[in-house]
């Protein structure tokens, strides 16, 4: 599975970005199609490595 990892810790331009977009947590995974979800959820991610 190919991804961009964005880390707000050492890239703080991206947490205005996410806000605006309604996220109030992270992890935050966007998805190709536009989908996306936060948290850490092995069960969706298992699932897209299908």
């Amino acid at each position: 599975m190919e991804f961009i990892e964005h880390n707000i810790d050492e890239q703080p331009e991206f947490i205005d970005s996410l806000k605006a977009e309604g996220f109030q947590a992270t992890p935050v995974i966007k998805l190709g199609n536009g989908d996306s979800f936060t948290g850490f959820r092995p069960d969706v991610l298992s699932q897209l490595a299908i």
